[in-house]
């Protein structure tokens, strides 16, 4: 089955729990929640208290995308704060394995995520190791940025060393991107403004349906 995951940081900030009331409504499977530091992207992200007020209205598992540096700093306080899954970039650590380690120590499913320009054999020492592969298909912090179609390759190539692994794409998730996605291997879509949040074409429940039937004509 391939989750769709709401990527909260494209809701609406005013009013973000009502948003996580219609995700919920249109049974979203998972929540992906982007912390941005500003200096490993060019933007900010969400904080561990709005995390905190999530779990508390919403029971869908939240994975938390740390696109910031020296990840391993800052898992603890969004292990306590609530999270399932914790996804940290390979690109923003010299220590993978270690920061793969104190994820499971913690309890929680630990992932990496590569940007587009970072091949799969930067991590084949660890692909074993963890639970969630999130793959960049744009920059990561660009919203709206270029889409990168090597993207496919990198799917199947993950599929190869780890069959079982969980595949999540971030960026570029539309509808007549996702039929190449699921065909290659991809089983977590981030559904963002190119689906789900296009309030100004139907509502968010709908549009999540609307996906959702997509999926299942692949």
């Amino acid at each position: 089955m391939t989750k769709l995951s709401a990527s909260l940081i494209c809701a609406d900030p005013i009013n973000l729990k009502d948003d996580i009331y219609c995700l919920e409504n249109g049974n979203i499977d998972q929540i992906h929640f982007d912390v941005m530091d500003g200096i490993f992207v060019p933007r900010f992200g969400l904080y561990p208290e709005i995390l905190q007020e999530l779990k508390k209205i919403s029971k869908k598992p939240v994975d938390v995308h740390l696109m910031i540096d020296d990840p391993e700093n800052h898992i603890d306080v969004y292990a306590k704060s609530g999270a399932d899954y914790i996804v940290f970039h390979q690109e923003a650590t010299k220590h993978s394995s270690r920061v793969v380690h104190k994820i499971k120590e913690l309890g929680l499913k630990a992932g990496i995520a590569l940007n587009p320009s970072t091949p799969i054999h930067f991590i084949l020492d660890i692909i074993q190791d963890i639970d969630i592969l999130c793959l960049m298909a744009i920059d990561p912090g660009i919203l709206g940025g270029k889409f990168y179609n090597n993207i496919y390759n990198k799917i199947s190539e993950a599929k190869k060393h780890n069959p079982n692994l969980e595949i999540q794409i971030d960026g570029g998730v539309k509808p007549e991107t996702i039929p190449l996605m699921v065909k290659a291997g991809a089983n977590n879509l981030v559904c963002g403004t190119g689906t789900i949040f296009r309030k100004h074409e139907d509502t968010i429940e709908n549009k999540i349906k609307y996906i959702k039937t997509i999926l299942t004509n692949i």
